[in-house]
């Protein structure tokens, strides 16, 4: 009999949804929540309900029967810091999400309707790779003060999937490569994964690195106190700065790649100026990481819907390919990668880890 795996991967305006048997998607959907939808929910895991409905909805339109499922597998949500790997849900987890201990993220969801529907569906449920992953070496942790560790909050479900398919697409195993993975979406994750692991990465939900599509990315760090003091931001008003409404958002007003892509195509100065400063950015980010492993860096990988943006992978590439072959994997992975994730564990070829 076939293995059937259900993905689930919430995002902050859409819900993505894929059926895979035996690791050959045979259902795919993207569900769109407006605004309006959204608007009476106060916390994200709020739209629990919401979004278990829309979800049951879409697989019943689409001839899915939940009993038929073998396994049910979410994105992971903001989590302690775990290593990398698949986890079976528990109730320590589910407990974790809901008290909003880790920070308010649409990913938390996955874990939630992941769980329940596979209740009713009477299989296990699975996370994979959350953005909370944590294979920093040891030196990585440290900042200048001793109150503000560095922390590994990073697209780890797309950089260990896209690590993989790149280390296939070398002939090696991925735990015998050095590569530098770069996840270039609204916000950017520069990694570097010494075999196997990811040994340092900038904080891509509002800490440091490359500013990106909507994330401010690192800061001149006195300025930013004083803006804080100022008296004219809310500390939710900065937070926005910070993630959501920085980087190209408070350049050029949006963080749609497309819309950017024709401006600079069209030879609009600003656009074409605040896009070489990202490249530019990123290309210093891959640098740094190159010295991690003392420039010994087999390849380096770009990944994310900005990968698609062939001006602004070309500016990175002209500032970085003396380090290394530069491979290009446009799009996201992550659907493939939670199915997958669900596969190896039906066929035993992994154990699922327990989150404690």
């Amino acid at each position: 009999m076939p293995f059937k795996v259900l993905a689930i991967n919430p995002g902050s305006t859409s819900t993505k949804i894929a059926v895979y048997e035996d690791g050959k998607a045979i259902f795919k959907d993207t569900l769109r929540h407006s605004a309006e939808e959204l608007a009476p929910f106060k916390r994200i895991t709020d739209q629990f309900d919401f979004r278990k409905q829309v979800i049951e909805d879409a697989l019943a339109k689409g001839g899915i029967n939940i009993k038929d499922l073998s396994a049910i597998i979410g994105r992971g949500g903001l989590f302690k810091p775990i290593p990398s790997g698949t986890y079976a849900v528990n109730q320590a987890m589910l407990d974790y999400i809901k008290a909003g201990t880790g920070g308010d993220h649409a990913s938390n969801l996955g874990c939630l309707i992941a769980d329940d529907l596979a209740r009713d569906a009477g299989v296990r449920s699975y996370i994979v790779d959350p953005v909370v992953v944590d294979e920093l070496n040891p030196l990585a942790r440290y900042s200048g003060l001793p109150e503000l560790p560095r922390v590994s909050i990073f697209h780890a479900l797309n950089q260990k999937a896209v690590a993989r398919r790149a280390s296939k697409d070398l002939g090696k195993r991925y735990e015998e490569l050095n590569l530098i993975v770069v996840h270039l979406g609204g916000g950017i994750s520069v990694g570097i994964h010494e075999k196997g692991k990811v040994v340092d990465v900038n904080n891509a939900l509002n800490g440091d690195g490359p500013f990106a599509p909507e994330r401010a990315g690192s800061l001149p760090t006195g300025d930013l106190v004083k803006m804080c003091f100022s008296g004219k931001y809310t500390i939710d008003e900065m937070n926005k700065k910070l993630a959501g409404k920085g980087g190209c958002v408070s350049h050029l007003g949006t963080n749609d790649g497309r819309e950017m892509e024709d401006k600079v195509k069209a030879g609009d100065a600003k656009t074409i100026l605040i896009i070489q400063a990202m490249a530019y950015q990123n290309a210093k980010t891959i640098g740094e990481m190159a010295t991690v492993v003392n420039g010994k860096v087999d390849a380096i990988v770009l990944t994310g819907s900005f990968a698609y943006f062939p001006e602004f992978v070309e500016w990175i590439k002209e500032r970085v390919s003396w380090i290394a072959k530069v491979l290009v994997y446009p799009g996201e992975d992550e659907m493939t990668a939670l199915a997958e994730a669900g596969m190896r564990i039906l066929k035993g070829e992994e154990q699922a880890r327990e989150y404690a």
